[in-house]
């Protein structure tokens, strides 16, 4: 036998094993099918007994019936326990959300109260800044402010927007709007304080010695001369602390012109101020200074002493204007240097 048929006999055989393999498997499973088809098909009574003499009720049911409805009752036993889950879930969502509703209607109540709160202090705002301005000469608001003639009534008087609108965000949108349009003025307001904390640096307007201290032992104008018993004029006040050595300040920003001794000033420093103004610091005990140095108002530029033509230990201020002397004190006065003349200090 060639090799070419004991191959073509092995198929074959092989082909047959398989087919009846197939063949009884399908046979069994045939039966096994029957089988469960007969005891489905088998019936099932269930007699429900009164216990009265009324009639016995027989329920007859299939296998398969009753396994179907064992499957429905299990089936909406399961539908019904996940529902009650979700049902359980979701009712606690909703009692936190209900505590979250109560915190927020908490907090928007605050929120009402603290923008009624807002209003009030930006209507007071509003009359403090309109004073200020008129007074430093400043318009208090523009042509196409809301604010008018210093009244915000009209500016705060706000109604519900659409159906149950938030008054509160009108009036925050508005006060918003008036403090956008208050920065320039309060800018203006800034520039000028600045220029005039310029200015009051500028001219002498400080006690001059440092820390406040001393009383003025003699004014300016007429006065008896200590050492000939003459009226004369005093071009300037006398200042003393009782004692040499306290430091003495320059009463305003400037230069030093002049350092040096005369017979009748002893020690003596002189400053010159812008706007015209000089100011002279006499008897000195010692020079911090020198001349054509800058000095800035409150710097040191000596210390009180006894030089010259005096009879104590003192400090002798002039403030001159050009070719006039001044009164010292109607310039100390500008910045109320109480010290000057508080009790226990003056006179």
């Amino acid at each position: 036998m060639s090799t070419l048929k004991k191959y073509k006999k092995m198929e074959n055989d092989m082909f047959s094993r398989l087919t009846a393999r197939f063949s009884a498997a399908a046979g069994r499973f045939k039966a096994f099918g029957d089988r469960v088809g007969l005891a489905g098909r088998q019936k099932i009574t269930i007699m429900l007994i009164p216990h009265s003499e009324k009639k016995i009720l027989n329920l007859q049911f299939t296998v398969f019936t009753l396994a179907g409805i064992v499957f429905a009752a299990g089936l909406g036993l399961f539908v019904f326990v996940f529902s009650a889950a979700r049902f359980s879930d979701t009712a606690h969502r909703l009692q936190s959300r209900s505590e979250d509703l109560k915190t927020t209607q908490s907090n928007l109540d605050q929120l009402r109260d603290q923008t009624s709160r807002l209003v009030v202090a930006a209507k007071r705002f509003q009359t403090a800044l309109s004073g200020t301005l008129s007074k430093i000469g400043t318009a208090p608001s523009t042509p196409d402010s809301p604010v008018q003639q210093g009244d915000l009534a009209s500016f705060f008087e706000t109604s519900e927007s659409g159906s149950g609108g938030v008054r509160e965000i009108g009036d925050l949108r508005k006060i918003t709007d008036y403090l956008n349009k208050t920065i320039d003025p309060v800018n203006q307001l800034g520039s000028l304080l600045q220029n005039q904390s310029t200015v009051l640096t500028e001219i002498p307007n400080i006690w001059p010695i440092k820390g406040g201290i001393g009383h003025i032992s003699m004014y300016f104008g007429q006065n008896e001369n200590p050492f000939t018993g003459q009226w004369y004029i005093h071009t300037g006040i006398d200042i003393s602390t009782f004692h040499t050595g306290d430091p003495i300040v320059a009463t305003a920003d400037g230069k030093i012109v002049f350092v040096g001794y005369d017979e009748g000033y002893g020690n003596n420093v002189i400053i010159q101020h812008n706007h015209g103004f000089f100011t002279r610091y006499a008897h000195l005990q010692s020079f911090r200074v020198y001349k054509g140095e800058k000095v800035q108002q409150g710097q040191i530029i000596g210390s009180i002493g006894n030089t010259g033509l005096t009879t104590g230990p003192h400090l002798h201020y002039e403030v001159h204007l050009g070719t006039s002397v001044i009164d010292p004190l109607k310039f100390l006065n500008i910045r109320a240097s109480a010290t000057a003349l508080a009790p226990g200090t003056g006179q």
